[in-house]
């Protein structure tokens, strides 16, 4: 294969982040037309197609490679201009930090990240939110720099370290465990359930470790401050975090269901493997977080 055009290369990045040749093509300050001569040059290049033309575009699996590898490159050439310019205002000295966690993650322990990330000059931090089952799918695609997730096998080209255990109790209101009391424990099979998402299975494993299926009656409710405040108004039981757990159970507002164990999720960081020192920096100011707001890994 040819020498690949940084310029085809970082087209195709937005392509994949803007959706359309159109918006890629406002983005890039260029003509749609433009836009689709790079990526046509690209292709030749590459001898694959690497977009599909549907609505959003997206990538193909050839294209996936080429868009992590563009992305490597703007970070490397980002820090490199951020570096050499004393321009603070020039797009083209922003470092990008790409990065995808789960919904408690952001809402919880990794707070302090932002407050370090607040303090560097031109960097931008961009965040995606995944369940932490399904976040390395995102460093496999090339959308992210870096993951916390579950997945403790590093993703081809990228590097992993534990991180700590998130804890989850089940928990819901005195007034609906009471109204499904079933002897000295709950009908599992009939109290209501709150889930974060379709991609939300903690409450099911509570479930199979009481023999037990989802019950009729499952609220959807994908936010997690939200989520935490619909168990405590009893709308249904749910996983509760370490924190909400113990000072509801405190003030009495809710209770650990009957008979239930906490769920540990071990949380792991896995970043590509690249010499950056932006990138260095993030999983450092994440670690040190790890350390304050997470379990230690057992």
């Amino acid at each position: 294969m040819p020498a690949l055009d940084p310029t085809q290369l970082e087209t195709l990045v937005v392509i994949a982040e803007e959706g359309t040749f159109d918006a890629a093509a406002r983005r890039l300050n260029i003509t749609p037309s433009a836009v689709s001569q790079r990526i046509r040059a690209l292709e030749r290049a590459a001898g694959q197609v690497l977009v599909r033309r549907t609505t959003p575009c997206t990538p193909t699996e050839a294209g996936e490679p080429l868009i992590r590898h563009g992305r490597q490159l703007r970070l490397l050439l980002g820090e490199a201009a951020a570096t050499l310019s004393a321009d603070t205002t020039s797009d083209a000295t922003v470092v990008d930090l790409s990065v995808v966690v789960n919904a408690d993650t952001l809402a919880t322990w990794f707070r302090p990240v932002l407050d370090e990330v607040a303090t560097w000059d031109r960097t931008a931090l961009r965040i995606t939110v995944e369940d932490q089952g399904y976040s390395a799918d995102a460093l496999r695609r090339g959308e992210v720099l870096a993951a916390v997730t579950s997945e403790p096998r590093p993703v081809q080209g990228c590097t992993v370290e534990p991180l700590g255990r998130l804890r989850y109790t089940p928990g819901a209101t005195p007034a609906l465990i009471e109204r499904h009391r079933k002897g000295r424990g709950i009908d599992w099979g009939a109290i209501p359930m709150i889930v974060y998402n379709e991609k939300d299975h903690l409450q099911d494993e509570v479930l199979a470790a009481h023999s037990a299926t989802r019950p009729p009656v499952v609220h959807r409710v994908p936010s997690s401050h939200d989520f935490h405040e619909a168990i405590r108004r009893g709308l249904g039981w749910g996983m509760l975090l370490d924190a909400q757990a113990e000072a509801d159970v405190e003030s009495g507002v809710t209770v650990p269901l009957p008979g239930a164990k906490p769920i540990d999720i071990q949380l792991f960081w896995q970043r590509w493997r690249l010499d950056s020192i932006a990138l260095e920096d993030l999983s450092e100011a994440v670690r040190r977080a790890a350390r304050s707001g997470l379990r230690p890994t057992r």
